[in-house]
């Protein structure tokens, strides 16, 4: 599934000098009509994205065969065969001599991080969640990022979701009372607990239930026990995801203390608040892996992923070349 709402384009020019150019492009692959007919939704999909290949390089001044590689990074591509269908789009809209690869969003969080270097692992903390993983000779790994419904715990959505469970059972008498609960109906201009089932149910877009966060914290701040326990809950749950992807690959060394970059990306992550959710996820990690490297990156993912099609692109000069 691609789930993007807003995707950012960036070109990368190597004459006279490497200069980036940043374009943005809205996309809507969720908001197509008939998202369950598989035909339907492919065309539509398919159709958007070379609206928004076509816009891209018109405001980047550019030109389908003046490109050399594309790389493009997308939620939801989990699996060989995600990889191939978008493949087959992009092989329609630019010239065979151009260079196609198809990566998750996440592998372009990490690039990110480490200028386009394909190693260590990337936290996303955001509407959604997911550990992702490379090692140096390219095995990789990933942990959580399941959606919702098969647990982003963790995740915007998945603490917003426990906080709103929370008021419910503090209303119902089966949870302790909660300062979530009035500070959540005021912010949503509601008069009763009662109501949040109609308001959850009008528009039960992730992102709308995920914007409810920073409510969390406050009370987590302010004291309250329930919100504060929610927060301790999405610490251990991100931490275990990093965790198990760290094992997986053996990123920590045979004695777990070699160093590696963790890439810290999302809303969820940000150190805006004094309950800091990425500072305690990282002090987690840090007890069993001590040389895990916090970075947070200071571009956005679309620059890695520019940087890893530049780097697909020379290795992939360099296996012809040899082969010649």
């Amino acid at each position: 599934m691609l789930n993007s709402t807003r995707s950012s384009f960036l070109r990368l020019q190597q004459e006279p000098q490497f200069r980036l150019s940043c374009t943005r492009v809205d996309l809507h692959f969720l908001q197509i009509e008939h998202p369950f007919d598989g035909e339907k939704y492919e065309t539509a999909a398919r159709e958007t994205l070379e609206r928004v290949m076509a816009e891209a390089l018109l405001r980047s001044g550019s030109t389908r065969s003046a490109v050399l590689a594309v790389c493009l990074a997308v939620s939801g591509v989990n699996h060989p065969t995600d990889e191939y269908r978008i493949l087959s789009w992009l092989r329609q809209i630019f010239p065979s001599h151009v260079r196609l690869f198809v990566q998750n969003d996440s592998v372009a969080a990490l690039a990110s991080g480490t200028m386009g270097k394909l190693h260590g692992c990337v936290l996303i903390a955001g509407t959604g969640t997911i550990a992702y993983g490379y090692t140096e000779d390219g095995r990789k790994a990933r942990a959580a990022g399941a959606g919702p419904v098969l647990g982003d715990w963790g995740s915007g959505y998945g603490i917003a979701a426990q906080a709103l469970t929370a008021i419910v059972r503090a209303h119902d008498g089966r949870g302790p009372h909660t300062a979530l609960t009035n500070c959540i109906l005021h912010a949503l201009d509601l008069s009763s607990p009662d109501e949040l089932i109609g308001w959850t149910y009008e528009d039960p877009s992730w992102a709308r239930i995920a914007a409810l966060v920073p409510y969390v914290v406050s009370c987590a701040e302010a004291g309250d026990q329930v919100a504060n326990r929610i927060l301790l809950d999405a610490v251990q749950e991100l931490a275990s995801s990093v965790k198990a992807v760290v094992r997986r690959l053996g990123l920590c060394g045979e004695d777990g203390t070699d160093h590696f970059p963790l890439v810290m990306v999302g809303g969820v992550l940000e150190a805006n608040k004094r309950w800091d959710i990425g500072k305690e996820v990282i002090n987690c990690i840090s007890k069993d892996f001590p040389g895990a490297v916090p970075i947070h990156p200071k571009v956005e993912p679309a620059v890695g992923a520019a940087l890893l099609a530049w780097n697909f692109l020379i290795r992939q000069s360099r296996k012809d070349a040899i082969r010649s």
